[in-house]
């Protein structure tokens, strides 16, 4: 039982990570029950390729947030690399205002678009298209913070 306790702990101090887990492992599921109907049981699912669609957006939207996070995301280091450390600071820091600048534009964008589409079903799950579409609100939020914080970290000069 203690085992199970502290394994729900590590699970809810990591929520972006079981978000992301579990979007993929719907995703596949989905996917894979669409092969099974439609090549074992000979008939089509309506509502599984919108739905694999919907999990892909979410699932790419929290997969960017995730890449800010963990620093996997992709940069050109091999100019920053050669100038002094003040100026990679500068620079650092420079890049963090842009991305956190775009990223709070974006953010607030897909926000008014989200809730300008709240009304639209889609066809086949007949669910809110506000639901697909806030995931670039939800994804560009999440990397902002994580933008912020690694702008933070590296300003202190901490590693992670």
């Amino acid at each position: 039982m203690k085992r199970l306790g502290a394994a729900l702990r590590a699970l809810l101090r990591h929520p972006l990570e079981v978000a992301v887990c579990t979007i993929l492992v719907a995703l596949v599921a989905v996917t894979f029950s669409q092969v099974v109907f439609r090549y074992v049981l000979q008939a089509s699912l309506s509502w599984s390729e919108e739905l694999a669609r919907f999990l892909l957006m979410w699932l790419a939207a929290l997969s960017t947030a995730y890449a800010m996070k963990t620093g996997a995301h992709f940069a050109l280091h091999f100019v920053v690399d050669r100038t002094p450390p003040a100026m990679r600071r500068l620079i650092g820091s420079a890049v963090a205002l842009a991305a956190a600048a775009f990223l709070a534009v974006f953010a607030w964008q897909s926000l008014r678009f989200a809730i300008e589409v709240h009304d639209m079903e889609a066809p086949a799950t007949r669910m809110s298209m506000a639901i697909p579409y806030s995931s670039a609100f939800v994804g560009s939020t999440l990397t902002l913070y994580y933008v912020l914080v690694n702008w933070r970290r590296e300003l202190r000069g901490q590693e992670e």
